[in-house]
């Protein structure tokens, strides 16, 4: 079969579980491990059921892009995933890109990416009979995941206060861009809204121009994270006490969380902290003003990210000497042969001064790849990383020896594709990808008749009737 990959970007971990990505991007690779399409009957899927850590837990997973991130934690994790879809399919598999650039809905890499390891059924929940169904499906679930504007769920008599006089320990995670209460509550939004009304925006750029976004997206992500976390939190209440609740998450204020000390330091200071871009920059009282150091340095197949300081920090005074001694030995940078590091103090130099000596290492930056910049780091304790591209990512040796990439067979496409893999290896319990993303309506008849017990003849009248 042919071998394509699926590259997602990673997303910071948090404390109970985490997951990576979101953007994806198609291309040829070869070998990886392998996650094969499973069936039930398969003993991968009984292996699931047994040896994973959710093994023997169902989600039912209404969500849209908002919070198709927390199914697919869940799933990886070993939970019995069924993606419930309007009939027709979400409007999800809409976003691309799409594989080999073929726009069809079964085609979205996005969708591939964020449904992989979950089964697949539509349900319309707008009508009795598709109510009636969710209601029996409940019954044998342990979360319900959902991502409708707040009030929309008990409009159709399937809220939590409804569910859990079903199954009194279900849990029902709300992923909404504001939560289900305050002023903003029943706001529309899309990723970018959330995005800067979570303060991440005016991190994002350069100093002396507006704002920006992330190229791709990732609030919803961030959402999605929250939500598995809030489920996993809940659920270990429900093991001590039998007990389901609802899990309300704001997707504005799991963006909060991530500006690590920019709250604390106007709380403490009263100054909001700039955007940086390329450079670290440092206020200082006037005459001096801001003082911008460059941390993002071209080289001569990309960028890398290089600490260039000194004063009391030895590290760094080492580091700088050593890469001016090597940029030396090559000819270039000679005038800065006897600068003193120790004495180089961002609290007095001024912006003059600074550009002058970053001005001869930027240019023997410049007549080396990142490969021979980072061995050299290595060996001389030099304070500089290469900013990694996908296909360095692809080609990391040390990814490699981890196993990371993962690849998945998809038989409708007759190919595989690359995944991001496991972000924490576990000794007892594997994570996986057990099954690549659903096809529309692909495990109806494998719910519906196998599991819930529906005629065949009654399958064929919901679907004729727009139910399913």
């Amino acid at each position: 079969m042919a071998n394509y990959r699926m590259i997602a970007y990673p997303l910071p971990l948090f404390c109970v579980i985490l997951l990576l990505p979101h953007g994806l991007i198609a291309g040829m690779r070869q070998g990886g491990l392998v996650a094969p399409a499973l069936k039930e009957g398969d003993p991968v899927v009984e292996e699931r059921r047994s040896n994973s850590l959710l093994g023997p837990y169902r989600v039912l997973d209404l969500t849209d892009e908002k919070g198709l991130l927390c199914g697919r934690i869940l799933g990886d994790l070993g939970a019995d995933v069924i993606k419930i879809e309007w009939p027709g399919g979400n409007p999800a598999r809409n976003i691309g890109p799409f594989y080999k650039d073929i726009v069809d809905p079964e085609k979205s890499l996005y969708w591939m990416f964020c449904n992989a390891s979950k089964r697949g059924i539509t349900l319309n929940l707008e009508t009795s009979d598709g109510r009636d169904l969710f209601r029996r499906l409940v019954r044998t679930a342990h979360f319900v995941i959902e991502s409708f504007p707040p009030g929309y769920m008990d409009s159709l008599g399937l809220g939590y206060a409804e569910l859990e006089k079903i199954n009194r320990r279900i849990i029902v995670t709300s992923i909404t861009p504001f939560g289900q209460s305050g002023p903003y509550s029943d706001f529309n939004s899309s990723d970018t809204v959330v995005w800067a009304m979570g303060g991440l925006m005016s991190l994002c750029g350069d100093l002396d121009r507006a704002p920006v976004r992330v190229s791709i997206p990732q609030a919803y992500f961030f959402g999605g994270l929250h939500g598995a976390l809030g489920s996993m939190v809940a659920h270990y209440h429900r093991e001590l006490s039998g007990e389901g609740q609802h899990v309300d998450v704001s997707i504005q204020q799991a963006c909060i969380l991530t500006l690590m000390n920019a709250a604390e330091t106007w709380d403490l200071l009263k100054v909001n902290i700039p955007r940086m871009g390329g450079f670290l920059v440092r206020p200082r009282p006037d005459p001096l003003g801001l003082l911008k150091m460059r941390t993002i340095w071209q080289c001569k197949d990309g960028y890398l990210c290089l600490l260039l300081l000194g004063g009391g920090a030895a590290g760094a005074v080492t580091s700088s000497r050593e890469l001016v001694k090597w940029a030396n030995s090559e000819g270039m940078a000679v005038e800065l042969k006897d600068y003193d590091w120790s004495q180089h103090d961002t609290a007095t130099i001024s912006q003059e001064e600074r550009d002058r000596l970053e001005q001869p290492i930027a240019s023997f930056l410049l007549t080396k790849t990142k490969r021979e910049l980072f061995e050299k780091a290595v060996e001389e304790a030099i304070l500089l990383v290469p900013v990694s591209n996908i296909t360095d990512l692809l080609e990391s040796p040390q990814l490699e020896a981890r196993e990371y990439w993962v690849q998945v067979e998809h038989p409708e496409l007759e190919a595989s594709i690359t995944y991001p893999g496991a972000f924490v290896k576990l000794s007892q319990c594997p994570w996986r990808i057990w099954r690549r993303a659903p096809l529309i309506g692909e495990h109806n008849q494998e719910v519906y008749v196998k599991e819930l017990g529906l005629p065949q003849q009654e399958l064929s009248i919901l679907k004729h009737a727009n139910v399913i």
